[in-house]
């Protein structure tokens, strides 16, 4: 399973791509962040993430997108421009037909380093263990993107047979209506 990581965020949205299955080793594919500038307005810096997250999901191709789900912070702007940043990775999978999972925080550290409270440093070593790398991907952005990926796909497997499995009934639940409303 090739999974595409997406650690949300209007600044630096991290992008990380891993290949691998659960009792396999993993593979890095590519990491990095999509950046846009602070003094840019934001319908253009959202239109900046949505080019550069087109960009990676036409460059790997990957079999499913990891998103990180929002949570509450206190400063009310940031997590409105990660909300906004995430629901463009949302729409850009969806657009492509790729099951998407959505990840916490908590859920993507516990999967990597085994403490849901782990902090960036720990996330960034065990990541760069787990894909035999010298060092953790750079920048801290695209660490927990690539953390995503690897928490997707050591977990969110069967998320995703479950996520999919539900889009391809509602829409037949929606294609059974219009076929009543005839």
């Amino acid at each position: 399973m090739r999974v595409l990581g997406i650690d949300p965020g209007l600044t630096r949205c991290g992008v990380g791509v891993v290949e691998g299955a659960i009792g396999k080793p993993l593979t890095l594919l590519g990491a990095d962040a999509v950046r846009t500038s602070p003094d840019t307005e934001l319908p253009q810096r959202l239109v900046g993430i949505e080019r550069g997250i087109e960009e990676w999901l036409d460059r790997f191709r990957p079999d499913a997108v990891a998103v990180e789900r929002v949570f509450a912070q206190h400063n009310l702007s940031t997590v409105m421009g990660t909300a906004q940043a995430s629901g463009i990775a949302l729409v850009c999978a969806a657009r492509r037909g790729l099951p998407v999972a959505l990840h916490t925080p908590s859920e993507a550290k516990a999967a990597i380093t085994g403490s849901g409270r782990a902090d960036k440093a720990q996330v960034g070593t065990m990541v760069a263990r787990i894909l035999g790398l010298d060092g953790p991907p750079r920048p801290a952005d695209a660490a927990d993107a690539v953390a995503l990926a690897i928490c997707h796909i050591w977990r969110g497997g069967a998320q995703a047979r479950v996520a999919q499995a539900a889009q391809d009934f509602a829409r037949k639940v929606e294609l059974a209506r219009r076929t009543r409303g005839r």
